[in-house]
């Protein structure tokens, strides 16, 4: 029974009153590696959210290391636990799958978990290259379930308000280009072990566009600006990493060029690196016009700066960000937020679209939008063989 002094409180603080028996929907992830156990985390911190609609419980977990698997064995909830996949995917305790593994198995197992009759989070890049992207699709068409692709650095709050900000361009005057990118420093060390994101077999031929392009490429495709041609700069790192041949392109800068309908033609840049020096994990976008602008970079979490020209001069206004994320939780407004909340605020999304209760929310990557981002990549690799501009 509540006392006194709680009720007192949720009359005083509504927010803390809890949300009505929401829904529960089971989960299995197939892949327990270092994303499938951040997926577990934010689950367990679910309370967390004010008002989510639908919360998730981990039933089940499929992966071929036993440690993996061992790891697992912490959260109560997960009743299952294997190595075969399609034992997961047979359960009748799974609602939606979470799959994560490397790029040369998605098309696969994303096809066998759609007709298996499961709802996906489908990790990036959606297929190892166009052509599985394209069987992927055509598989979420056919079975009718419902899918989206992962991108988890649109759901901080100032990528969040710079996208809210992009979406009304008329304050931009005339756009004159636009950057996005994420750019990191993983793959400096010549003594750093290879592994399956430096081998075009499992990776894909697309390397680096493959393993981090999709999150650069969700916020412009979403505001509708598809890309017509590309210009490709791919450059690759280490050949050979202790003995192991490396062949995948590991930096990638791709000059776009985009034609919206009813305004001028723009530039857009998309940039995406293992090798640049000084990056940790920085993700940024930016949109520049002649009137106006807007600016976000995960170096500066707290930050968006938004540019305006008048009769005064030209500014850059800071604006300091805190806990605005766009699924309320309890923490305080002037916190700065990190990867674990943004990747709950992702899954938030993801499982309220799945109920039809996301309308005036920011969602994730849908089909359509990974399959045209391959469409891109798969133009960059024929620019930079061809040296030349490529339609998409």
């Amino acid at each position: 029974m509540p006392t006194d002094e709680s009720t007192h409180l949720v009359t005083l603080f509504p927010s803390l009153m809890p949300e009505a028996n929401p829904k529960t929907v089971n989960v299995g992830i197939i892949g327990g590696g270092l994303m499938g156990r951040e997926v577990a985390s934010a689950f367990a911190r679910w309370c967390a959210l004010t008002d989510a609609p639908v919360t998730p419980q981990l039933t089940a977990v499929a992966d071929l290391n036993p440690d993996t698997l061992k790891w697992f064995e912490r959260i109560p909830s997960a009743k299952l636990l294997t190595a075969d996949y399609k034992e997961l995917l047979a359960s009748s305790d799974v609602d939606v799958v979470y799959v994560a593994v490397p790029h040369n198995l998605h098309e696969q197992l994303y096809i066998d978990t759609l007709e298996a009759g499961k709802d996906l989070l489908a990790e990036k890049p959606f297929g190892l290259n166009l052509a599985a992207a394209e069987k992927i699709v055509a598989s979420v068409d056919s079975t009718g379930q419902f899918c989206r692709c992962s991108s988890e650095f649109p759901f901080f709050p100032g990528a969040a308000r710079a996208f809210q900000i992009a979406q009304d361009t008329s304050r931009f005057g005339r756009i004159l280009e636009v950057r996005a990118g994420f750019l990191h420093s993983s793959d400096l060390d010549p003594d750093k072990a290879a592994n399956w994101k430096r081998m075009s077999n499992t990776c894909g031929e697309i390397g680096v566009m493959g393993d981090l392009g999709m999150h650069v490429a969700h916020l412009p495709l979403r505001l509708g600006w598809t890309p017509s041609r590309v210009y490709a700069q791919l450059q690759k790192g280490y050949a050979e990493r202790r003995g192991v041949a490396c062949d995948t392109w590991d930096n990638a800068t791709l000059q776009l060029w985009v034609e919206p309908s009813g305004s001028e033609p723009f530039r857009m840049q998309w940039e995406m690196k293992r090798l640049a020096p000084g990056e940790t994990d920085t993700w940024f976008f930016e949109v520049l016009g002649t009137d106006g602008g807007v600016r976000y970079s995960t170096k500066e979490p707290k930050t968006l700066w938004t540019f305006r020209r008048d009769a005064a001069g030209q500014f850059w206004d800071r604006t300091d960000m805190g806990f605005q994320t766009p699924y309320p939780t309890i923490t305080g407004g002037i916190f700065e937020p990190g990867f674990p909340d943004v990747i709950q605020q992702m899954w938030c999304a993801f499982l309220s679209e799945r109920e039809g209760l996301a309308s005036d929310k920011f969602t994730c990557v849908t089909p359509r939008e990974a399959l045209m981002s391959h469409r891109v990549f798969d133009a960059a690799l024929r620019s930079q063989e061809s040296h030349s501009a490529i339609s998409i």
